[in-house]
């Protein structure tokens, strides 16, 4: 049995980063408080476009944060779905941030999103890691 690539914990820690920043900013939604709206502070356009939305953001948000959680466990305990959620996570991600730079022309913003996602998807297609993922 080949070795875990350095990449997957790599990752995994990402996406269980990306699960607790889903879900403070899941919970400061359903739940506003003075404490958490202060992160809102940040981002005010972020927070006038999610609670535009109203509550229906806050439940996307859970379920992104569940499915990243569940993406990163997946990667730990290797397996290829998660190789593949994960995949999809960061080309619809860079795919956004593109589209989100080209719209706004937040260079810093859209070109640093889209570099980080394509510097996940470059690790993640990498020959030893996609062949540690097909063994299983």
């Amino acid at each position: 049995m080949e070795s875990r690539p350095t990449a997957v914990p790599i990752v995994a820690g990402f996406l269980l980063a990306a699960t607790v920043i889903a879900s403070i900013v899941a919970i400061s939604l359903l739940f506003p408080n003075p404490l958490l709206d202060r992160l809102w502070e940040l981002n005010k356009p972020g927070a006038a476009a999610f609670r535009a939305l109203g509550w229906i953001s806050g439940v996307a948000l859970l379920v992104l944060g569940a499915g990243t959680s569940c993406a990163a466990i997946g990667l730990l305990r290797r397996r290829k779905w998660a190789w593949w959620f994960a995949v999809v996570l960061f080309a619809v991600d860079g795919t956004g941030d593109l589209v989100s730079l080209l719209v706004s022309g937040d260079w810093l913003r859209g070109a640093s999103g889209a570099a980080i996602s394509t510097a996940f998807l470059y690790s993640l297609s990498r020959h030893r890691v996609r062949r540690y993922f097909a063994e299983n």
